[in-house]
C-alpha cells in the first residue's frame, strides 16, 4: 500500500492533476490488476448477504416506495429490482436507488469502521445494476465490487467525515463512481471526473442519524449509488467535475473537513497491487448498528446470571467513543430511551438493545423492534438503569490498525440491588472472523435462508443460491439471476405507496 498525504492547496499553488486524491484512486480503479481468489470469494459472500437482508426488508414501506419509483422509470436492457420477476427492468440508477434501500433499510448488513464508518456493501446495487443494464458478465462484475469495496475502505482508514459531522455516505459516492469506472473498464481521465462528481453531489450532514432517525437513514447510501450512476454517466459523456475536489481552496477537506491546515493520510494499493480490502471487513449476524453486535452477544452471555431482571440496580456499559457517542448515553439523545421511538432511532440505542437482548437471549430483526415489544414496562424499567461511558483503552482498541487487537466490543458491570456486581466483556461479535462463530459461506447462505423465508419460496431461494456460487462464471447477459424475486402474492402484502411525481 502507498500513503498519500491530502491537504487543502491555495489556487495559486501548483498541483498538478497527477497529485490529486481523485487522480490516485482513479489510477487504482483503471489498473488491470487480476482479483485474487479470496477477494472474489468473499465478493460473493457479500452479494448473498445483501440479497438476504434485500428479503428481510422487501415489504417494508421505505423499500416498497423505493421500488415504486423506480418501476416508473422501465429502461431496456435496464436492470433487476429484488422482490420483482427478471424481466422487469428499469433504468439502471432507479435500481441502484431501489436496490440500494432494501439492502440497507434494516442495518444488517456488512460494515467496515477505522477513522470513519461504514457499510461497503452498499457498493453493490449501484455497479451491479449497471453491469446488468450493459449485459457484462460475473467477471466484470466482481472486478467492480473489489475496486468499489477497495476505495471505501481506503477512504475510511484515511479520512473521519463524522468528526465534522458529515454523513459517511461521502466515501461511498466516490468509491462506488470507481467500481463502475472498473466495471467498464474506463480510462484513468473518465473515472476521476466521475469521483469528483460523485463526492461533489453526495457530501450531508450526519442530522440523518441522529435524534429521531427517518427512514433516509436507509435512502442516504441508495442516494450516493444513484448519483454515482449518474457522474459516470456523465463523465463518460465528456463532462468535468470541480477539481481538485478533495483539495481545493473551497473543497471538501478546507469548507466540511478539517480545514485549510489538516493533513490526512490514505493508504491505496500501488500499480500492479491486488484490491483486498473487503477481507478486512466484516457482516451483522444481528439487524443492528455494528457497534451493538459484540454487546447482543455479550448479553446473551451475561443473562443467565441474573434471577430477576427486578433485581438489576444499574448496568454500566465501558466501550469506546463513537459508541459512547453515537449509540450510547454521551449522544445526550432522549429518543434513545423512548419506547415511541422509530426502529431507525431504537438501533441506534445501545442501552435499548442490551435491555432487549439480557432479556430475550436472542435478538430478531422484527420483533426485538415491535413497538409492543419497545414498550413493554418491565423492558423500559431496565432499559433506563443502562448507561455508557467511554474507556480509553476501547477508544484505542477501535482505532487500532492491528486486525488482531482491534475491537467493536464492551466491558458490562450490572449491579444488582444486593451489592453484587457482575463483569463481563468482549471484544468482537461472535460473527466477527476473530469470533466465536466466524461467518463462512455455510453462514451466509443461512442467514440468506432465514431471512428469505416466507418471503421468497424455496425453489427461488435455492436458484438464486446456486446463481450466486457461480457468479464469476456468469456469461454476459446473465448477472440479471442475481436477482430475487417473489410471488404476487406475497408482494401484495407491502403498504401501498401514494402517488408521487412519477
Amino acid at each position: 500500500m502507498q500513503n498519500h498525504i491530502v491537504r487543502t492547496r491555495k489556487s495559486a499553488e501548483e498541483f498538478p492533476q497527477s497529485e490529486h486524491l481523485a487522480w490516485k484512486i482513479a489510477e487504482v480503479a483503471a489498473d488491470p490488476v487480476a482479483v485474487p481468489a479470496d477477494t472474489a470469494e468473499m465478493v460473493v459472500n457479500r452479494i448473498i448477504d445483501n440479497a438476504a437482508v434485500a428479503a428481510a426488508s422487501v415489504l417494508r414501506r421505505p423499500v416498497s416506495s423505493a421500488r415504486a419509483q423506480a418501476v416508473a422509470h422501465p429502461y431496456n436492457h435496464g436492470a433487476t429490482v429484488f422482490g420483482l420477476d427478471a424481466s422487469k427492468r428499469v433504468s439502471p440508477e432507479w435500481a441502484a436507488w431501489a436496490n440500494g434501500v432494501a439492502v440497507r433499510e434494516l442495518d444488517f448488513h456488512d460494515t467496515f469502521l477505522a477513522a470513519e464508518y461504514s457499510h461497503p456493501g452498499d457498493n453493490i446495487p449501484s455497479i451491479l445494476a449497471v453491469a446488468q443494464h450493459k449485459q457484462l458478465g460475473g467477471h466484470d462484475l466482481i472486478r467492480g465490487i473489489a475496486t468499489g469495496y477497495e476505495i471505501q475502505v481506503d477512504l475510511v482508514r484515511g479520512i473521519c467525515l463524522h468528526e465534522h459531522k458529515i454523513d459517511h455516505v461521502a466515501h461511498l459516492g466516490p468509491s462506488a463512481a470507481a467500481g463502475i469506472g472498473t466495471l467498464l473498464g474506463l480510462d484513468t481521465e473518465t473515472i476521476y471526473q466521475a469521483i469528483g462528481q460523485a463526492l461533489h453531489t453526495t457530501t450531508a450532514t450526519r442530522q440523518s442519524r441522529k435524534g429521531l432517525i427517518s427512514s433516509w437513514k436507509a435512502h442516504a447510501p441508495a442516494f450516493a449509488g444513484k448519483m454515482a450512476v449518474e457522474a459516470v454517466d456523465r463523465a463518460m459523456r465528456g463532462e468535468g467535475a470541480p477539481s481538485p475536489i478533495w483539495e481545493g481552496e473551497d473543497g471538501v477537506i478546507a469548507w466540511l473537513l478539517g480545514g485549510p491546515d489538516k493533513e490526512y493520510t490514505v493508504p491505496l494499493p500501488g500499480p500492479g497491487e491486488e484490491k483486498r480490502a473487503i477481507l478486512d471487513t466484516y457482516t451483522k449476524e444481528h439487524s443492528a448498528e455494528y457497534q451493538s453486535q459484540a454487546v447482543i452477544d455479550l448479553a446473551r452471555r451475561m443473562r443467565d446470571k441474573i434471577s430477576h431482571f427486578d433485581d438489576v440496580e444499574k448496568i454500566v456499559l465501558h466501550t469506546s467513543h463513537h459508541t459512547h457517542y453515537v449509540i450510547g448515553t454521551g449522544s445526550n439523545d432522549p429518543q434513545k430511551f423512548d419506547p415511541h421511538a422509530s426502529r431507525e432511532t431504537l438501533d441506534h440505542s445501545v442501552m435499548y438493545i442490551f435491555a432487549v437482548a439480557l432479556e430475550d437471549g436472542t435478538w430478531h430483526h422484527e420483533h426485538s423492534y415491535a413497538p409492543e415489544r419497545a414498550q413493554r414496562p418491565e423492558t423500559v424499567e431496565l432499559w433506563h438503569k443502562i448507561s455508557t461511558v467511554e474507556d480509553p483503552e476501547w477508544t484505542r482498541r477501535y482505532h487500532t490498525p492491528d486486525p488482531n487487537e482491534k475491537a467493536f466490543g464492551a466491558r458490562a458491570e450490572i449491579t444488582l440491588k444486593d451489592g453484587t456486581v457482575l463483569v463481563d466483556e468482549l471484544a468482537v461479535a461472535d460473527a466477527h472472523p476473530l469470533g466465536a462463530r466466524p461467518f463462512a459461506r455455510a453462514q451466509y447462505e443461512n442467514k440468506f435462508r432465514i431471512l428469505a423465508e416466507g418471503v421468497v419460496d424455496e425453489a427461488e431461494q435455492d436458484r438464486f443460491l446456486e446463481a450466486a456460487r457461480n457468479a464469476a462464471d456468469l456469461a454476459p447477459g446473465e448477472l440479471d439471476q442475481l436477482n430475487f424475486a417473489v410471488s404476487d402474492e406475497v408482494l401484495a402484502k407491502a403498504p401501498q405507496i401514494p402517488n408521487g411525481i412519477f
